[in-house]
């Protein structure tokens, strides 16, 4: 899920909500988009109905900021340009989720009083697996197909016709007697072992594997050339109808029976219930077998049996009240924990990691789960060889529950951490103390550049774009020449060698691989050597030290004006002169924790020698001064909305030149606003606090520009 910190709705000021209501619209909007229009969500299920659940409960407490734009207003995401559009001619609407028992209670109770149905009344109600694929809709005219279309947005769709048809499942033409008119609605998915031998085919042929089922079905079906949907093994479910000229029967279940007759396959688990007992016992057997169902799904769908009670309690916003999606929690499985590794990130941190005999989970096959630190191994009491309860929501990487205790073999092996980094240094690993005095969980190796675990991930952060930004040489090529035998980077000074190692023996290597040309290594080579001229707060951020963000390159490098001052400040501080610490720690924002992390930095030899060779190819231009008479030296300066003469980044770097300091969020200690356009909760909170707020041309004119 996107980083946000989420407080309780019922403490939110009204400018916080309607703050809040635009970030989740924005953000959702992204969401189905990456979804339903790219088929490549980046969060899990659960994170997103999160998401959904807090706009809903945001709107419902404060109902007069419901935006236009509302995610609970939308379905789907916009349609493809690349597919010629379809308008249903009755809508697609998504379905409102329950994730517990109270909530199905809940739903039932919510349609009892909307129609006035007594407690003694027999709701019945229909309960069938929710297929994890894409919805696809099928137009039937006097029994053969003249269209299919995705659901798009809902009220538009992308046609689809000549890829659906290649689908088996789906008949051209209907058998018996079927109305003249009939919209056929249901899910596209493809089975588990149908995608384990699409990846295996994707093995063999050297290219790259699928993530999971419901991505690749829904992949297959929105391709340009129908001939690519054909070589796909795509499924198709048949579940519900849109425009029917004349219905032909007058409860869910008989509705469902009769597209089973026409030619359709149809849930066999649809099954019908007159009390929510017997329901939940349903899902709950559906929820125990579904690993054996072969396709994958996420929950259990409960409608109005009767058609005429459907059409009585209608639809609110995008959903319909007479059905909803019990969703599954997040799925647990058991499997046996072969080994425990650990992994070192860039920061040094090292975590535990479960190996774990492959499983598969929700369409995924998971072999490997978190374990977080040592303590969590303790507090699991898990050996090596037990069988353990994972947990997986999405596609993000499990973690461990527990294990089973009976099923512990006798040879089980307890997990020693270990003291020193797996490393080839041997590099000692340290647990920083808590803020009250004590060990912390996380145990770090302190070799930094020099541990080539950490390297590949400083790497990454020295070329990230507020550190050195060299255009051409992101993460995906620090990935491409950390492997590479003949121009390898391993370290930042390599980067500036690269050139000159390119043209070994007189030959131009780079140019002539995949992926690069005579044009494309000249770009990268030119843009390296833009490069070589750096400031020296960029310099201080980019070598990675631990707690030295952007601000505290920024203030070091004003403080000690260029590189050599530094540098022989912080091989002091790493000396442990008392006086260069105390220097050091007193200035403004650099606090113990930032001190700590720069002696420690360079008092390993391995980081010294790394850095040493680094600055030799470059040129490491001295710290701009900050003006102290400047009219907002000294203030502190919030920019928000749209800067129409400057980039955000710019404008924050414009104020340190003055001498002011760029906040993210406005408070009491707040100087100065600078609103550009669609200014929002910033601007009001300045406003609540009698905070001078000014625009962009008022800007330039303080300062003099």
């Amino acid at each position: 899920m996107a980083k946000h910190e989420f407080r309780d709705v019922g403490s939110l000021t009204e400018a916080e909500a309607e703050a809040e209501l635009a970030w989740l619209a924005g953000e959702i909007a992204r969401h189905d988009k990456s979804y339903h229009g790219e088929d490549s969500p980046e969060i899990s299920d659960a994170d997103y109905d999160a998401l959904r659940r807090r706009n809903e409960e945001i709107e419902t407490l404060f109902p007069k900021l419901k935006r236009p734009d509302s995610p609970s207003m939308r379905v789907g995401s916009a349609v493809s340009e690349k597919f010629e559009k379809i308008v249903h001619a009755v809508p697609m609407l998504s379905l409102d989720n329950a994730f517990s028992d109270k909530d199905v209670r809940d739903f039932a109770d919510r349609i009892r009083r909307f129609l006035k149905l007594g407690a003694d009344f027999p709701l019945v109600l229909t309960a069938e697996p929710k297929i994890d694929g894409l919805s696809l809709s099928l137009r039937y005219e006097d029994g053969v197909m003249v269209s299919a279309a995705t659901r798009g947005n809902g009220q538009v769709g992308e046609n689809v016709t000549d890829n659906a048809r290649t689908i088996e499942d789906i008949p051209e033409n209907l058998a018996g007697d079927p109305p003249e008119v009939l919209e056929v609605r249901g899910e596209i998915y493809m089975t588990n072992a149908d995608f384990a031998v699409l990846n295996e085919r994707q093995l063999e042929a050297g290219k790259p594997t699928y993530v999971n089922p419901r991505n690749t079905a829904a992949g297959s079906l929105r391709q340009l050339d129908p001939s690519i949907t054909a070589s796909r093994p795509l499924k198709f479910f048949a579940y519900a109808w849109g425009e029917v000229s004349a219905l032909p029967q007058t409860t869910q279940s008989a509705m469902v029976e009769a597209l089973a007759r026409y030619g359709f396959k149809t849930s066999p688990l649809m099954k019908r219930f007159d009390t929510i007992d017997a329901l939940l016992e349903h899902y709950r057997r559906i929820e125990t077998d579904r690993a054996t169902l072969g396709y994958d799904i996420d929950g259990v769908v409960y409608k109005v049996d009767d058609l005429a009670l459907q059409q009585r309690l209608g639809f609110v916003s995008r959903s319909p009240r007479w059905a909803i999606a019990h969703k599954f929690p997040a799925e647990k499985a058991a499997t046996i924990l072969k080994a425990i590794d650990i992994q070192v990130g860039r920061t040094g941190a090292l975590t535990p990691v479960a190996r774990l005999e492959p499983v598969t989970v929700g369409g995924v096959v998971v072999t490997n789960a978190t374990l977080h630190n040592a303590e969590e191994i303790v507090r699991l009491g898990i050996m090596i060889g037990d069988t353990v309860t994972i947990q997986r929501a999405g596609d993000v990487i499990p973690q461990v529950l527990g294990f089973i205790a009976e099923k512990r073999p006798p040879d089980a092996q307890s997990f020693e951490f270990p003291n020193i980094c797996p490393c080839p240094l041997q590099t000692p690993i340290i647990r920083e103390a808590t803020a009250s005095g004590g060990e912390g969980v996380v145990r770090r190796c302190t070799g930094e550049f020099a541990c080539p675990f950490q390297r590949k991930e400083h790497l990454k952060h020295f070329v990230s774009r507020k550190a050195f930004d060299i255009e051409g040489l992101g993460e995906k090529q620090i990935e491409y020449f950390y492997d590479d035998p003949e121009l390898p980077i391993r370290t930042p000074a390599d980067i500036f060698t690269l050139a000159k190692r390119d043209m070994q023996n007189g030959l131009k290597q780079l140019q002539n691989r995949d992926g690069y040309g005579a044009v494309s290594a000249k770009k990268l080579f030119d843009a390296i050597e833009e490069r070589r001229s750096i400031p020296l707060d960029r310099l201080i951020f980019a070598l990675g030290i631990r707690h030295v963000g952007e601000t505290t390159g920024k203030t070091l490098a004003r403080a000690y004006g260029s590189w050599k001052q530094f540098h022989d400040a912080a091989l002091a501080v790493a000396a442990g002169d008392e006086t260069a610490r105390d220097d050091m720690q007193a200035l403004d924002d650099i606090g113990p924790a930032a001190v700590d992390a720069i002696a420690s930095y360079f008092a390993e030899p391995h980081n010294r020698d790394l850095v040493e060779a680094l600055v030799v190819q470059l040129t490491v231009r001295d710290a701009e001064q900050a003006e102290t008479g400047s009219p907002v030296s000294g203030k502190t300066i919030v920019f928000t909305g749209s800067l129409e003469r400057m980039s955000r980044d710019e404008a924050k770097a414009m104020a340190e030149r003055f001498g002011a300091r760029a906040a993210g969020s406005v408070s009491s200690k707040t100087d100065l606003v600078v609103a550009g356009p669609g200014a929002g909760s910033k601007l009001k909170k300045a406003a609540e606090l009698g905070i001078e707020v000014i625009d962009e041309a008022a800007w330039f004119d303080l300062i003099g520009n």
